[in-house]
């Protein structure tokens, strides 16, 4: 009983309010990649661009940050397939920061695999692991931790919000 309450918990964490913070699933792919970057190099041959120096990459309410970021796309549809993101990686979306240092996004599965010391805040909450997965467009989320590390969670209760960080 305790370890389901705890899954559902992390679970309202990581992703409480996608919905009414997120965009539709649709209404995100349907929106422009806009990167910056200080320089990009570019492989017709294997399909991908990769993007060095302060990248980010916006595509409607979810905004990444690393200091490389390649993208690969699928060989037929000519669409981006997956996104890799190497150092220094920081994911926004509404109220949501996920750091790592290796970040990994499906575009199909609508979801980010973060590796590497991987942490998700909302607030003043935060979920920390060795790999956490989130799906964007579902309030699905999953938190693995490593042998014989337990998987961490702060959760402060709604009616206190900001007031019991303060108390720090």
């Amino acid at each position: 009983m305790v370890r389901g309450l705890c899954t559902i918990v992390i679970c309202l964490i990581v992703t409480g309010g996608l919905y009414t913070t997120g965009m539709a699933a649709e209404e995100r792919n349907n929106q422009p990649i806009q990167i910056k970057s200080s320089d990009l190099a570019t492989d017709t041959a294997n399909r991908t661009a990769t993007f060095t120096g302060k990248v980010s990459a916006r595509q409607g309410d979810v905004t990444i940050y690393s200091d490389r970021l390649v993208i690969f796309y699928s060989e037929k549809e000519k669409d981006v397939d997956k996104v890799e993101a190497f150092g220094n990686v920081r994911i926004v979306q509404g109220d949501r920061t996920a750091l790592a240092g290796h970040a990994v996004y499906e575009n199909k599965a609508g979801k980010i695999i973060l590796y590497d010391n991987p942490s998700v805040y909302q607030g003043e909450n935060v979920v920390t692991g060795k790999e956490i997965t989130y799906y964007l467009d579902t309030q699905r989320s999953q938190v693995t931790s490593a042998p014989g590390e337990p998987v961490k969670a702060i959760i402060y209760p709604k009616e206190k919000g900001k007031d019991a960080g303060a108390n720090r």
